[in-house]
């Protein structure tokens, strides 16, 4: 008996399509840089969800149209949790679903890194399992500099990827790092020059799809648990860290400032 296969979901933000077994998913807001506002960030989580239970995929292929991957936060998003805080609980909650769904995924998660990945479009890419990204693109978590916590999945994951010390560097500074960089110190897998990236990230998701598929998934399973143990123990936390941080004066300097392109004055309050 043929199994059917599900229908790829609909989504405002995220377009979807299946190439053989390949599922691709582009992050679909190119005028906005793919900034996450809060249509795309339900959506995310509606996506992983679909791409974890997907029987006609073997590999997942994620990325962004347009010039960038995801500049992260939308800013007048942002700015509107700000005013009204009690609407950030619904993404408090939502964060977790994107994040937890994410490292539930047993296929390969590829991220093609087209441009700049930003706050939670950078944690979106780390999560994944292999990153290639272009030349000229930049990565980085700058919660602080909005006087955030990185509390979304960011603590979670910069540690696994290049250890606890160069870790706090980034997240405590908000820096960004150029993609040479960031393979240079292995946050990702490999920088290459814009116009050779399909290619290798199309061998490689061809590699992917020829191999065991049974092996590659139990293989991805175990090196995921401490990740989902680590998942676990701190989002939580994180999320209430950064739910605090939304209603500080800070938090409202640091959006200000960005609007006015200026450096901000923050008071610790």
């Amino acid at each position: 008996m043929t199994e059917t296969v599900p229908a790829l979901p609909v989504l405002s933000t995220i377009t979807m399509a299946r190439e053989g077994r390949l599922l691709r998913m582009t992050l679909s807001r190119p005028e906005a840089l793919n900034a996450i506002n809060l249509a795309l960030h339900d959506d995310l989580a509606e996506a992983m969800w679909f791409a974890q239970v997907d029987t006609g995929s073997d590999v997942i292929l994620l990325t962004g149209a347009g010039r960038a991957f995801s500049a992260g936060g939308d800013l007048g998003h942002i700015e509107r949790n700000a005013r009204n805080p009690h609407l950030f609980d619904h993404e408090t909650r939502v964060a977790k679903r994107i994040v937890s769904t994410l490292l539930d995924i047993d296929k390969p998660v590829v991220c093609r890194l087209n441009g700049h990945a930003v706050g939670l479009g950078a944690t979106l890419a780390l999560l994944c399992d292999v990153i290639f990204a272009a030349e000229g693109a930049k990565i980085g978590d700058p919660h602080v500099g909005l006087g955030l916590v990185a509390g979304d999945g960011g603590a979670v994951i910069w540690a696994q990827r290049i250890g606890l010390t160069r870790a706090k560097e980034y997240l405590l500074t908000g820096d960004l790092l150029t993609a040479s960089k960031a393979a240079e110190i292995g946050l990702i897998n490999h920088c290459v020059p814009l116009e050779e990236l399909d290619a290798r990230v199309d061998a490689f998701c061809a590699r992917l799809l020829g191999g065991a598929t049974g092996a590659i998934r139990a293989t991805k399973i175990l090196t995921n648990i401490e990740l989902k143990r680590l998942a676990t123990a701190l989002m939580d936390a994180g999320i209430a860290y950064e739910s605090v941080s939304v209603r500080s004066a800070d938090h409202l300097e640091g959006i200000q400032a960005l609007k006015e392109k200026r450096p901000p004055k923050f008071t610790g309050r």
